[in-house]
């Protein structure tokens, strides 16, 4: 075999291998290189070969070094092998290049390949103009106006029935222009799956491991693969037959003051596939029901705020008559000494704001919202999955797609039932040996996360007296305004949280690494499968870094303390295990959340939007020092940062996170979803703009739902319920006061007068602690409900405790049952599935087995009508041939 003439390649063909794809071999097609075309003919936005006609569908670069004889043959074998597959590449010199070292090497896709491969990947197609009438009309939907965007701009494409594409029956399907007839986003995703499935081996080498464009960009045989955006985002193309989708993306979409629009979520599918328009559908409707919890989030603490002089409880701390004639024991040992309660009156005064009835019924409500922004989210996920055509398509493709490296990898092969061919398969005893592996790793790295929180803990034992004798003078009531709030339980509170979060940062860094090592390491069979190991990994090394020290605060800190004269220490130590403060841990762990979940929204904005634009900058600095019209499409995107293999994941795990966030612990903190809502509708624009503009094009990729996502999503829904109501019930104050109302008011009165003397028990200083001030004062307190010194019981907890912890454990109960049984009464009152969609899905596939049964039935007679008319041709011919011979 010889290669054609006009190739302008001296290639050996005998190394030559095949991409052996379902319905056959692509016969050999023109490769063109690089001709001495003055490159100031083509336009800064062409996306075309040089002959202007053929679409660019895909883009590799590569640099020569010195190890670049063996980078060159794997180079010159692989592409000889995506030519041999129908592929059409033209190459442009490095001396064409802004560098002077780049070449690029540009992909084109025809008819024949792109018929084949959507066959094989069985792509939805038009065939028919929908004909069912839109009565979505909503009443008075002139109000929506302002937050509209144009009609061409939210719906670019008519609507269509659709079915698989049949290249054996392309005339079913409404092609009108084949060039146009693919979009740009299935073309490339048609592309880079026979790049990723496309060898680079001899075949007397019989090395099956050397394939797929990803090994060769992981070994620097290429630098990047990706295709080209349509245009600069900033203007429209100079082309005007091609679509500027980019730029109107940036114009309607991209842009921080459109905050207030829709998403052209129609426009954003088209060019960047269904998987990414999947995550920023999802992103917008969960930005839109954040505002229903913020805005009953923000009345709850505005509630708190009016009920402010209301406090019973704080007036008595604050006042001198109370508060100031009671001393309290000690809060650790040796350098703390003994206060007085009015000391913490700030502090009271600040946990109304979030500890009051407020509170409770802002967690019930949470409990409620939750459950029906994930129903409604089903909804809406279901109707896009019928317009954007992915009903049955994970079933259907995703899960018989293999990985490419789990093809090289997995050398035995067995018979698939489903498509009865032979594929490989990895045996049961390598499974579980890299699972079993995989789950001690991932111990491993969640108990390093446990040890760094004990740390953190430690830190707050040893440095609270540290700050207790510093500021036992009071020094701090000298600094203006905010000297009165600064006490030894904020200082402590605030400098762990702030170093937690400093710990949470440094330790995400080695935790995506980690998670991609070990997922590489298990071999999972499909790409789903890959993202949701890989999705379920992350989680729970994000879970357990950022909630443990909100864990801690809530459920543990205070909790195991002791009395005075028999504290706990902490694993037998000298540190004394923490206490909460008089006004309860509410305000430490309101404290913590604030700080974390703040923190972490905005140092996540600032990565996202200044680095890649700081990257992108310094690698165009050469080209923004040569003239415009030499800055050719594929250099100007190659310049940009790659979108990379989790750059969509680490977009969900944020939001998810920060869902966990305002559901976990909202009951400590009203104002959370309003913080997320402010936080979501900045993320929106943010991902929007540096996706349009700083990013290079992502491989289009198909996905039907938010996958793996949606079952964490489930579960935290659940888990919320659990621990808001363990956090009204035992972080907050709530059940104590409200006992202490109804059956320890000493004068029978519906008020809360007396309580802080009934919370608070007593203890003889000269039974144990620091006699120095038996001079001054013999007796101190501490908050809990025990028997003073002297009873029978001294020192035991006394009746009332165990009805506060009967009464807590009864509202934990009652709660958790009232809002299960309202959450499971929502989902079931809300259909998964719309009635329309579920309407249109059974015509729509009524009217494919109609049209198609038409279409063969048409076929078969006009092949009959041939045949008759072939075989009367025939009969006649016989005939004449017969009377000659008589």
């Amino acid at each position: 075999m010889s290669l054609p003439a006009n190739t302008g390649l001296d290639i050996d063909t005998d190394a030559w291998c095949t991409c052996c794809v379902e319905g056959g071999i692509y016969s050999f097609m023109v490769l063109s290189t690089s001709a001495s075309i003055d490159k100031q003919q083509h336009s800064k936005d062409s996306v075309f070969f040089r002959d202007g006609e053929r679409m660019i569908d895909f883009v590799l670069s590569y640099v020569e070094d010195k190890d670049g004889e063996r980078k060159q043959e794997r180079r010159r074998l692989y592409e000889a092998n995506l030519v041999n597959v129908g592929l059409e590449l033209e190459t442009e010199d490095k001396s064409e290049s802004e560098d002077g070292k780049t070449f690029f090497v540009k992909i084109h896709a025809p008819w024949e390949v792109l018929a084949t491969y959507a066959d094989v990947l069985k792509v939805k197609v038009p065939f028919k103009a929908n004909d069912i009438p839109d009565n979505s009309d909503m009443p008075m939907n002139w109000l929506s106006t302002p937050f509209r965007l144009p009609e061409h701009i939210m719906h670019p494409e008519p609507d269509y029935f659709t079915a698989p594409f049949d290249k054996s029956k392309s005339d079913f399907f409404l092609i009108d222009d084949k060039e146009t007839f693919f979009s740009p986003s299935t073309r490339n995703r048609i592309v880079y799956y026979i790049l990723s499935r496309c060898s680079y081996y001899r075949d007397e080498c019989g090395d099956r491991d050397k394939k797929g464009i990803k090994r060769l960009l992981n070994n620097g045989t290429y630098t990047a693969a990706f295709p080209l955006h349509d245009s600069r985002y900033w203007t429209r193309s100079r082309d005007a037959n091609r679509e500027s989708d980019r730029y109107n993306l940036h114009k309607h979409w991209a842009r921080f003051f459109c905050f207030f629009k829709e998403q052209p979520l129609n426009l954003i599918r088209k060019y960047y596939g269904e998987k990414i328009g999947i995550y920023f559908a999802w992103l917008g409707f969960y930005t839109e029901m954040l505002l229903f919890a913020a805005i009953v989030g923000t009345i709850c603490f505005i509630y708190g705020f009016l009920t402010y002089d209301d406090n019973e409880w704080s007036k008595e701390i604050c006042s001198e008559e109370v508060g100031g004639n009671i001393v309290m024991c000690p809060l650790c040992d040796k350098k703390c000494g003994y206060w007085k309660l009015n000391t913490t009156c700030n502090s009271s005064w600040q946990s109304h704001l979030f500890d009051n009835v407020g509170t409770v019924f802002f967690a019930i409500f949470m409990g409620i919202w939750v459950t029906l922004f994930l129903e409604f989210w089903k909804r809406r996920q279901a109707r896009l999955e019928y317009e954007w055509d992915l009903v049955d398509f994970e079933e259907e493709q995703q899960q018989l797609q293999l990985r490419p490296e789990y093809e090289t990898k997995c050398t035995n092969r067995k018979l698939n039932r489903i498509t009865q061919e032979m594929e490989p398969y990895l045996p049961i005893t390598s499974q579980c040996a890299r699972t079993c592996l995989s789950g001690a790793t991932v111990l491993l790295w969640i108990s390093l996360i446990i040890a760094c929180i004990i740390g953190v803990i430690a830190y707050r034992l040893a440095v609270y007296a540290a700050f207790a004798s510093i500021m036992k003078d009071s020094a701090t009531t000298n600094l203006q305004v905010v000297g009165p709030y600064i006490t030894p339980q904020l200082a402590t509170s605030v400098t762990a949280s702030c170093i937690n979060f400093v710990i949470i940062m440094i330790l995400n860094l080695m935790y995506e690494k980690v998670a991609v090592w070990i997922t590489d390491m298990e071999i999972p069979k499909t790409h789903l499968e890959y993202e949701n190991k890989l999705t379920v990994k992350m989680f729970l090394f994000q879970f357990v870094n950022y909630y443990s020290s909100c864990f801690y605060v809530a459920f543990f800190k205070g909790k195991f303390v002791g009395y005075p004269g028999k504290y706990e220490y902490m694993f037998g130590s000298k540190l004394r295990n923490e206490e909460c403060d008089p006004g309860g841990c509410l305000i430490e762990l309101t404290t913590q959340l604030v700080i974390v979940m703040t923190g972490k929204q905005v140092w996540g904005n600032i990565q996202e939007a200044l680095v890649p634009w700081l990257m992108n900058w310094w690698g165009s600095r050469k080209a923004r020092n040569h003239p415009e019209s030499l800055y050719s499409r594929w250099e100007q995107d190659h310049d940009l940062q790659g979108f990379g293999q989790l750059g969509l994941f680490d977009e969900y795990l944020e939001m998810v996170i920060q869902f966990g966030f305002i559901t976990l612990f909202v009951a400590s903190f009203p104002l959370a979803p309003l913080l997320a809502l402010i936080n979501n509708i900045i993320e929106v624009r943010v991902d929007a703009w540096k996706l349009t503009t700083q990013f290079r094009r992502p491989v289009a990729a198909k996905a039907h739902s938010i996958g793996a996502w949606q079952e964490i999503l489930n579960g935290m829904a659940v888990l919320s319920v659990v621990t808001n109501a363990f956090i009204v019930a035992f972080t907050s104050d709530m059940i104590p006061r409200l006992v202490y109302m109804y059956a320890y008011q000493p004068e029978g009165e519906m008020n809360m007068k007396g309580y802080i003397n009934n919370s608070l028990s007593v203890f003889n200083i000269s039974n144990g602690l620091n006699n120095e001030y038996t001079n001054m004062f013999v007796l101190c307190r501490y908050r809990d409900y025990r028997y003073p010194s002297g009873h029978e019981k001294e020192y035991h907890h006394t009746m009332q405790f165990w009805h506060i912890l009967a009464a807590k454990l009864a509202f934990i109960i009652i709660v958790e049952h009232v809002v299960f049984v309202v959450k499971f009464f929502v989902a079931w009152m809300i259909p998964d599935v719309p009635s329309d969609v579920r309407a249109r899905v059974k015509r729509e596939r009524y009217l494919v087995q109609e049209y198609l049964h038409n279409y063969e039935v048409e076929k078969l007679k006009i092949q009959l009508s041939q045949n008759t008319h072939d075989d009367s041709i025939q009969l006649k011919a016989t005939l004449k041939k017969t009377l000659l011979i008589c």
